[in-house]
């Protein structure tokens, strides 16, 4: 049964405050170089910089998210996570430094 807030009585979130709760959590990490970059010069990010740390929170969030919101299991759910966030370390390692040596690594 839902309720007025959107959940149903078991206290599950919607979908649409999930995908919300990722996107305000991407901002809050993203506000982290952002404020770095006003008092050393080691932080250099360009808005490109931005944008492709921006898609990959989201696009890791949501592509918890959305199967997560399936399961019933908090093992697979667990399972899950942790799948998303290694290969979230994996892209954003390569992006960064080159780690597997693919064209898309970072200088």
């Amino acid at each position: 049964m839902n309720t007025m807030t959107g959940g149903d009585s078991k206290g599950k979130r919607s979908l649409t405050k999930n995908m919300l709760i990722v996107a305000m959590g991407a901002a809050a990490i993203l506000l982290v170089p952002l404020i770095a970059m006003q008092f050393t010069n080691e932080v250099a990010w360009g808005p490109f910089d931005f944008v492709v740390a921006a898609v990959l929170l989201i696009g890791a969030g949501l592509l918890y998210v959305v199967p997560a919101s399936l399961l019933s299991s908090s093992a697979a759910r667990a399972g899950l996570g942790v799948a998303v966030a290694i290969l979230l370390v994996l892209v954003w390692a390569e992006l960064a430094v080159g780690v597997f040596g693919t064209r898309f690594a970072g200088s």
